[in-house]
């Protein structure tokens, strides 16, 4: 199929693109890497009137570090960027991120795709949405009037809807803290296809103990999820298995043509225990979830 008429704009630089937008209002779409909104525009799911191209805006491809430790991610920046980043560059606490590109798509897409148009996309099964949420990132929004920063938890409103205003761009995504013990897990039925159910663990880890962290699933509601109650197992000493089976217990899933209800909790208590293993690792080499890497992480990290 093909898109709906629409009129393109080329963007020159952000301030004048904020202005822009807001001239053309709702009915105008940004477009970056394009890879989900011309799939949408070409089934006529979204149909904009007038679409703003933001490639052009070079300033907005960066990545690097920040104050205090933190990480800056340009909204023009592409998965296979952060992917392909040496520690020099995205620092070994936030080596993560890069272990959690290769679950984006295939490498086209990866290599296309930008780090701000997933976040303002907001699927609610995105690795990056899923990321910003249980790693406490910030989203850095720009308008006509100046900045705004945005908590992650608070940005995300439902399917695809975020708190972004009309004449507002997304510009940058903050980490604020280095993450050396988190992991990305998921399942989907084939390689590349999106997530039935993700997983992302933080692990906070003092003296070869876990004290706690942070658990956040996606694909089991309309946005992005912390489970307090997997976390407070962490923070009691409970087991990986405990803090899964917590998640699971706590989580709401829908049921579709895809899986059921049941099937994805189930995959919820799968997920977030190997996701635990893999951060108590502090590497993907416990991504086979064998019983072998269950052993050696528990060996390495006292419960």
């Amino acid at each position: 199929m093909k898109p709906a008429p629409f009129r393109y704009h080329r963007a020159r630089d952000v301030h004048g693109t904020t202005r822009l937008l807001a001239e053309l209002g709702e009915d105008a779409k940004v477009i970056a890497g394009g890879q989900s909104l011309v799939a949408m525009m070409n089934f006529r799911l979204a149909r904009p009137a007038h679409l703003v191209d933001i490639a052009p805006l070079r300033e907005l491809d960066r990545l690097g570090p920040g104050p205090g430790g933190a990480l800056r991610i340009g909204a023009l920046t592409t998965h296979h960027t952060v992917e392909t980043a040496p520690d020099t560059v995205l620092g070994p606490g936030f080596s993560v991120l890069r272990r959690a590109m290769g679950w984006i798509g295939h490498l086209p897409i990866r290599t296309r795709g930008t780090v701000g148009g997933s976040l303002a996309h907001a699927d609610a099964t995105a690795e990056w949405c899923l990321l910003a949420v249980t790693l406490g990132a910030e989203i850095v929004a720009t308008g006509p009037h100046g900045e705004r920063r945005i908590p992650a938890d608070a940005f995300f409103l439902g399917p695809y809807t975020t708190v972004l205003e009309p004449d507002e761009l997304l510009t940058e995504v903050v980490f604020p803290r280095p993450a050396p013990y988190a992991a990305l897990t998921e399942f989907a039925e084939r390689k590349g296809d999106f997530a039935l159910v993700s997983a992302v663990v933080e692990l906070d880890i003092a003296a070869g103990r876990v004290r706690g962290g942070r658990v956040g699933l996606g694909g089991v509601a309309p946005v992005p999820v912390r489970v307090p109650e997997a976390e407070a197992v962490l923070a009691a000493g409970g087991s990986f298995a405990e803090c899964a089976a917590a998640a699971a217990a706590a989580a709401d899933p829908p049921g579709d043509t895809n899986g059921s209800a049941a099937y994805r909790t189930a995959l919820i208590r799968s997920l977030v225990e190997r996701a635990c293993v893999e951060a108590a690792a502090g590497t993907a080499a416990a991504a086979t979830g064998t019983a072998s890497a269950t052993g050696t992480a528990r060996k390495t990290v006292s419960r």
